[in-house]
């Protein structure tokens, strides 16, 4: 994304000013602008490049860029479907980039995964593993335990995003029902030196938990993945029930030798990402408050509280001043529930969902704007990045016989702000630094 040639006024054009601050953390986290301070030195031996996730073209066109021209490189990185951009003029292609199917797993990531995996054969001291993970990297990378199909890996990775279980909850179940996750890729690539250079999209920027973590330890355990398949009443094959009882699924863990040459290197952090925004508020005249990047909970709860904030510093009572604008980010979760029967589902992400339940706790708040958006440009499964609310969103939605809580109820945020002109479009960004929440207040 292009920087803005000039940043719109907040006072006049609220909502064009919100999705700067949207593209200024998008920017914040491209590869490019951050991975020349992270790569390692060229070793001995050859370089392979691994990977996975929605950032995983866009950081290859990084690494060719950046990487000595006469060192070698070669290897295979998988991305989501739609999410590669243009290779950079006269940089040439060194490192394969396939497509496959996310959040729920196809056969071509499958085809991916055992091919990432075969190219670990045969490495040696001399060689070095540069692995480039970021978010999405858990569907992409998908190769199913022992005993497990791609049709029962499906169905449960479906469970598991209507539960509303959350990413850490997510994550420890998939590592501990693959043979690529979890850190099983680096036991794979030992006894090359495995560099993994990674851009976190999950609360608190653990390694372990970012595209379940296939090349770092993993702590968790077989019993408890079991705990979050029983809490969310997900069923397993009994063959993989008992496995996880027994625990014959275990994942390496903190000091397992396999990790004696790993390391992992930091390009871009939801953090930064807020704080890139912060900094253009302040070039603005507005105030700017980071609330948090972890912020997680059902997203239209979480709407809910960020608008009684709103509200209080609205009316001058809370403890921010105004004008301002209070950022935040983290994943929140959706539970989708049963409907009564002849309610068709509705379409929607979680920062739709989050919009949604802004809004209706707003209540038509004078002075409140606010946008939220998925930093890679897809909420959920859909075409859109997010929505925005302005203070006449239910006005118009009134106009219109658009009735909030039926939305809600079907889990329809897609619906709703579509029909308002209210869709925040991108496309997909090629990064991923996770939800991007902004509360503009005048």
């Amino acid at each position: 994304m292009n920087a803005p040639m000039t940043l719109p006024d907040p006072r006049t054009q609220p909502q064009a000013f919100l999705r700067s601050l949207y593209d200024a953390a998008v920017r914040r986290a491209m590869p490019l602008h951050n991975m020349a301070a992270v790569l390692p030195p060229v070793p001995k031996g050859r370089t392979l490049v691994l990977g996975a996730g929605k950032a995983g073209a866009s950081m290859v066109h990084a690494l060719e860029a950046l990487w000595p021209q006469d060192a070698p490189l070669s290897g295979l990185v998988v991305t989501r479907y739609g999410h590669l951009p243009e290779r950079p003029a006269g940089v040439p292609a060194r490192v394969e980039i396939v497509e496959a199917a996310h959040p729920v797993p196809d056969a071509a990531g499958l085809q991916a995964a055992e091919r990432i995996l075969g190219l670990t054969q045969g490495l040696t001291p001399d060689d070095l593993v540069l692995c480039l993970i970021s978010g999405g990297g858990s569907a992409l990378l998908t190769l199913p335990a022992e005993g497990l199909t791609l049709a029962d890996k499906q169905r449960i990775n479906k469970d598991l995003l209507l539960s509303g279980a959350n990413i850490t909850e997510m994550n420890c179940v998939r590592k501990h029902l693959s043979r690529i996750k979890g850190g099983r890729l680096a036991a794979a690539c030992a006894p090359a030196q495995v560099v993994t250079l990674t851009i976190s999209d999950v609360p608190g920027d653990d390694p372990s938990v970012i595209a379940s973590g296939p090349t770092v330890p993993d702590a968790t355990t077989c019993l408890d993945a079991l705990a979050i398949l029983q809490r969310y009443g997900i069923a397993l094959p009994p063959a993989l029930m008992q496995a996880l009882q027994a625990g014959r699924l275990e994942t390496p863990k903190p000091g397992d030798a396999v990790f004696a040459r790993t390391e992992v290197r930091m390009l871009a952090t939801p953090m930064q990402s807020l704080q890139a925004a912060a900094e253009l508020a302040r070039a603005a005249g507005i105030t700017p408050y980071i609330l948090s990047d972890e912020i997680e909970g059902e997203s239209r709860e979480v709407g809910k509280v960020h608008a009684a904030l709103a509200r209080a510093v609205a009316r001058g009572q809370g403890a921010f001043a105004k004008p301002c604008v209070i950022l935040g980010g983290g994943e929140t979760t959706v539970t989708v529930r049963e409907l009564p029967p002849g309610m068709a589902r509705g379409r929607g992400g979680r920062a739709g969902e989050f919009c949604m339940g802004l809004a209706e706790a707003l209540q038509g708040q004078a002075s409140v704007w606010a946008l939220a958006a998925d930093t890679d440009g897809i909420d959920g499964m859909e075409d859109n990045a997010g929505a925005r609310v302005t203070p006449d969103t239910l006005q118009r939605a009134a106009a219109q016989g658009l009735k909030l809580s039926d939305h809600l109820l079907r889990n329809d945020a897609y619906g709703y702000f579509s029909a308002l002109d209210d869709l925040v479009v991108t496309g997909p960004t090629n990064t991923n630094v996770n939800d991007f929440r902004a509360i503009l207040v005048l």
